[in-house]
Parts: C-alpha cells; structure tokens; sequence
C-alpha cells in the first residue's frame, strides 16, 4: 500500500501496482482510510491519554442527553458541572498531597523526614513559607492541565480545517466550528476555577487561625465570586455554546483567570512572607471538608443528570435496550466513580510511601484524610453491588438467551450429526454471550446508584465518624467487614489503575485490545470537547471533514465511490456523509459490516444518532446502502430491521440489512482442515456475502 493523500496520522492508501490485483470485487478499485493514529498514536501518548480518562467519559456523557429540550438542557449543564468538579477534584488531590501530607503532616515527624533530603531542607521553616513553597506544586499540577488543554490537537497539525458552514444535522457538524466553538472560553473557565479550589486551600489556614482582617474577607469572597461566577457562566443556556457570544463569554471568563490568577498571587505573597500566624495543626485545615463538599455534589448532580436522563427518555414503540437514554448518568457515574479513584489512591500510595516502615500507617498523622476512606469502603460496595447484579442478570437472563440463541442456530442449521453437535453448542453459547450486550446495563445502574449513595455518606467524615463505627451503628455490620472491606477496596483501585494502564499500552497495539478496549477509546474520543477541556482532543474533528473532503474530490474527478466501513469506521463514514453536499450524494453507496450504529449510537446517543439521523442518511444516498451483521457480534448488529421484520417507518429501510450467518459452516469436512471460525465482529471482507454486496452497490451506482 502506498499514501496517495493525507499523511501518517490520517491518509488514504492505494495497493501498489505491480503486487497483485489492484482492484477489488467487481473491478472497484481499492482506497482505505487509515485514521488509528489520531486516537491512539505512541505508546507514551495514548498512556498519557490514560490519565484524563475521566475527563473524556465525563465529555462524552453530555453528548448523550435525551432528545427532550429541557431534560436535554438539564443533562448538558449537569454534565458541565460534574466536569467543573472534577476539575476541583483534580486540584484537590494535589492540594491533599502537597500540602495536607508534606507541608503539615510529614514536616511534623522527624521520622518521616528522615532520609529525605529533598523535603528536610524545609524544616524550621516557618508553616507559611512551607505552605507557599509546596503550592507550586499544585500550581505546576494547574499548569499542565493547560497545556494538555491547548495543545494543538483540534486539526492535529498539518491538517487544513474546511471552510466554516453549517449543517442541517448535529451529526454531521462535527469537525466543524459549529460543534465545539467554545472549547476555548470552557478552558479558561476550568483553569479559573482550579486556581480559585487552590485560593480557598491556602485561605483557610489563615482564615482559622488569625482575626479576620478585612485583607482576609476581601479574599475570600472575591474567590467564592470566581467560582459562582465559573458556574453561571456553565449554566448559561447559550453562553458558551453560542459562536455571537463567544467574545462577550471569552471576555468574561479571561476576567475570571486573571482575577483568580491575582488572588493566588497575593495569597502566596502573604503566606510566604506576610503571616507569622498560620496554625502548625496535624493537617491542613479546611481540606477533609472541601473533599466532603466536592464529593456531595458530584452525587447530587448524578442524581440530577440520572433523573432528567429518565424522564426525558425516549420511549417510542420497537425493541430498545434498558441503556437507551440513560447514557449521560452512566457514563458521568463512570467518569466520577475513576476520578475519585485516582485522588483516593494518589493520596494513600503517597501516604504510604511517606509512612514506610511503620506499623500502623492508618493511625499515623500522615494518614490521609477520612473522607478517602470512605470512598475506599464506598467503592468496595459499589462494585460488590455490581458483581452480584451481573451474577444474579446471567442467571436470570442466561434461559432466555439460551432460548433464542437455540431457535437462531436451529435455524442456520437444522440438521446435525453427532460430530457436529458440539460445534453447534458453541456457537449457541457463542451467540447467546453476544446477546448479553443488550443487558449489560442493569450493572452499571447498579453501579451507579450505589456511588451516588456512597458519595453522599462521606458527608459523615466530617463529624469524624469512622465507616466501620457507622456501619456498625446504622446498618449492624461486623466492624471487621468492614474494615476489610474498606482496605480490599483501595486494593481494589489499585489493581484497577494497573488494569487501566495495561489496557492503555497495549490498546491499538494487539488486536484483542484494539477490538474491546478500543471500542470505549474511539466512542469517548469522537466527541468533541464541551463538558470537560481537558479531555482527549476530538480526532473526529480531523478524521470526519478528511474523510468527506476526500470523497467529494473523488467525485470531482468523475468517480463513483463506494464507502465500505466496519465497526466504528460506520460512525465516521455516516458523519462524512452528513457533510457531503447535494451533488456528490447521487455518485455515494455504503456498505457497512460490525456497525455499532443501532446498538450503542441510536441507544446512548438519542439526539446526536437516533434513528431519524440514520433515515436522513439513507434518504440522502438514495438507500445504496447495506448494512452486514452477525449474530455472533457483541458490538455490531442490525441498524432498521431484526430478522428481516419491517420497521415501521419505511419500506425501503428493510432492503438496508442483511444477516450473515456464522459460522458459514458447522461441518468443514472435505472443504478445510479446521472447523469454520465463528467471526463475531471481525470484519467482513473475506466473506463471499460481503463481495455479493459490493457488487450489489457497484451495479446500483453504474446504474444510477
């Protein structure tokens, strides 16, 4: 293969002359889009990409609110404020770190001093100038959220953005100014609001220890002015959406970082040099509550994302998942429930390190605070809740499954021998597992019930009440359980975190990884970035335009081009398509095979990819368009019609898909030395179904 446009990162390739047949079935000739490089990239990247995870499920949630206006309205500027929180979670973290566990709890124990000298030349020091010192690290923390933030990745580099116009569809608009036209203003926003988090840090020492000078009142509420004012700016209908306002926003957001910017300034200045009075107390005051704080509201706003979520859910007539709708809570569950993961176990694993040798770290003064124990129990809940829901759903579930995937593989093969029976409870088995895709959700519903019930207990830890003492008091569990339980918990995040990293190295470089792992990686990255800044630029904001561009100059050129995609490369072909104009469309078929259009897209993502999207799609091509689906797929399948049943909507939608069977086969003997493989979401393109359809659409565009 060689490049014929584009580059490395995102480029369109040719087979070479001379190394066979150029062309392929019926004679088309062969151009693929290679795009794997805008998401994942180096190694080094896509684990540096691990660590804003949170930020990206958090972004993506606010893409899945309901169609309905105002549960739409409510789920957006919900998931806004969950990705300002997070934000302030972040900062937090770093706060705790630095300042809660090195500037008062360390520097308190000649024991943990010991053999450190890169923190011990800060003994004797006064607590205010240590204080100052350290909060350059959260600073720095601040600083390289911004650069993650503003480096150049909406038309990664060499990339020539088109010329700015609208589109009909929300869809189809992205790649475009019109779908992220106020990431800028929403960054400006963010960094405020985490220099404003670490003001209000550095304020309350002070604030508990001397008189309240009016210098101290000043500051204070001029901080808590920054962050109401961050907020509002959030829940504008359309402030920081709207392209005519964006100046006026902008104005009033870079107000906002530079005032911000300023009180951090002058709180340092005074912390390093102007207070003699700063409290050498047994940890940073304020912090357990400003943890306490952050963690009640995110599970308010759960609450307030996972109630506009259900009543604005769609609930037109035909077959729909128990997930269809309620995409945002879930995925903003998942989002804060990481979020909260990484900051409780930044902060123990730096405890621990500091507490080396010692035998009971959890009674050591640089332990850290309690409300991260609780998180620790409160995760340890969460997913025992959602092991015995997931065990208790295949139990239930596991007969009806099995009874439709026998009628299915009754079907394909009606007659068996002894040799081959057993092949054919594979893929009975096989089938039925891919069914348990539709099911999934009732877990993570659990899940995330369980988190919000958990991050609403931490509010106890202010009244330094211990979650075995509660537990104990309020539901009669063994104080032991529990107390196992809250250390199998931090275990548990721990060995989440490593799973996550292992996941991130080896996603898009194995195949195994790529088709699971990289499935979530390419839904979350998709989406341009409107709740959360600091999330994993859009490589759909390249990939989307380059794409259309190119067909649209293919046309130009007297050719007819048929779109062949698989799995999530559908999602892009359907936007690209969205984006063509009216006298390229006659000249477009496509055929896409393992789409994941119906079950994920049109189910979380109603008002962006729900089924009047997809009928705009195949009315503007015409309905050359087929789509190929196994039963044997846990992430493809039908998109207009199960089973060749009629929709409802149209006649033509019927004609689009078209199920293979698989495997072809159960009995390979005299045509092969292996039994048929079952195929699940692999693509396509070896199969002869797969010829017939391109053939299929070739003769209709020649045709047309």
């Amino acid at each position: 293969m060689h490049l014929v446009a584009g580059d490395k990162k995102g480029g369109f390739y040719r087979p070479r002359t001379g190394y066979g047949d150029s062309r392929g079935a019926c004679g088309v000739l062969l151009e693929t889009y290679r795009w794997s490089e805008l998401p994942s990239g180096a190694a080094a990247r896509t684990l540096s990409l691990l660590f804003l995870l949170p930020f990206m499920l958090c972004n993506a949630a606010a893409w899945m609110r309901p169609k309905a206006r105002i549960s739409g309205a409510i789920v957006w500027i919900g998931c806004r404020l969950l990705g300002l929180s997070l934000t302030a979670l972040y900062v937090l973290s770093f706060v705790g770190v630095a300042l809660d566990l090195l500037a008062y709890k360390c520097m308190s124990r000649s024991g943990c001093l010991s053999g450190r000298t890169w923190l011990s030349w800060l003994v004797g020091q006064p607590v205010g100038l240590r204080v100052a010192l350290l909060a350059l690290v959260p600073v720095a923390a601040i600083w390289a959220l911004w650069l993650a933030g503003s480096r150049c990745g909406h038309w990664y580099g060499t990339f020539i953005p088109p010329p700015d116009q609208a589109t009909d569809t929300a869809l189809g608009a992205i790649g475009t100014r019109h779908a992220s036209s106020g990431v800028d203003q929403l960054r400006t926003i963010h960094m405020a609001a985490g220099l404003a988090v670490l003001d209000l840090s550095l304020l309350a020492p002070s604030w508990s220890a001397v008189g309240h000078g009016v210098l101290d009142i000043l500051l204070v509420v001029g901080t808590l002015t920054i962050v109401v004012g961050c907020v509002l700016l959030l829940c504008l209908p359309r402030g920081v959406d709207d392209p005519t306002g964006a100046a006026a926003v902008g104005a009033v957001a870079g107000a906002l970082l530079a005032a911000s910017a300023g009180v951090t300034a002058v709180v340092l200045g005074l912390a390093a040099f102007g207070r003699t009075g700063w409290p050498a107390a047994a940890g940073l005051p304020g912090y357990a509550e400003a943890v306490v704080v952050v963690f009640v509201a995110q599970g308010a706003l759960l609450a307030l994302v996972g109630i506009a979520a259900l009543v604005g859910r769609d609930r037109q007539p035909g077959r729909q998942t128990t997930i269809s709708g309620l995409g945002a809570p879930l995925f903003a569950g998942l989002a804060v429930g990481l979020a909260v993961c990484f900051a409780t176990e930044f902060n123990y694993r730096v405890s621990d390190y500091l507490d080396r040798d010692m035998p009971t770290p959890d009674m050591l003064p640089t332990s850290p605070v309690l409300p991260y124990k609780w998180t620790m129990f409160g995760f340890f809940v969460s997913i025992l809740g959602a092991l015995v829901t997931g065990a208790v759903v295949v139990l239930i579930s596991h007969r009806q499954r099995r009874r439709e995937a026998d009628s299915i593989v009754a079907w394909d093969f009606p007659s068996v021998d002894e040799q081959t029976a057993r092949r054919r409870d594979m893929v009975r088995d096989a089938i039925a597992r891919a069914q348990f895709t539709e099911r999934i959700s009732t877990l993570a519903m659990t899940y995330l019930c369980v988190a919000i019930l958990s991050l609403g207990f931490t509010a106890l830890a202010l009244v330094e009440l211990q979650p075995a003492v509660a537990a104990q008091d309020l539901a009669h569990l063994p104080t032991d359980f529990v107390s196992a339980g809250t250390q199998f918990g931090s275990y548990l995040m721990a060995l989440l975190f490593v799973g996550l990293l292992i996941g991130g190295l080896f996603a898009y470089q194995t195949l195994a990884f790529r088709r699971y792992i990289g499935m979530l990686w390419d839904l979350g990255m998709f989406w341009p970035r409107v709740a959360q800044p600091f999330a994993p630029p859009c490589y759909a904001e390249r990939a989307v335009p380059e794409l259309a561009r190119r067909v649209t100059l293919l046309v130009e050129q007297g050719h007819r081009v048929l779109i062949a995609a698989h799995s999530h490369g559908s999602v892009l072909a359907v936007a690209s398509i969205l984006q063509l104009e009216s006298h390229v469309l006659p000249r477009i078929a496509l055929v896409t095979h393992g789409s994941p259009l119906r079950r994920f897209y049109s189910t979380l993502f109603p008002a962006y990819a729900g089924a009047d999207v997809l009928h705009e799609v195949g009315n503007r091509i015409g309905w050359r368009w087929l789509n190929l689906w196994r039963d044997t797929d846990p992430i493809g399948g039908w998109i207009f019609t199960l089973n060749g049943s009629h929709d409802g909507a149209s006649r033509r939608p019927s004609t689009v898909d078209r199920r293979l069977r698989d495997p072809q086969d159960l009995d390979a003997r005299g045509h092969d030395t292996v039994w048929p493989p079952v195929r699940g979401h692999r693509p396509c393109v070896t199969d002869d179904r797969y010829v017939d359809a391109v053939c299929d659409l070739a003769d209709r565009l020649r045709a047309g």
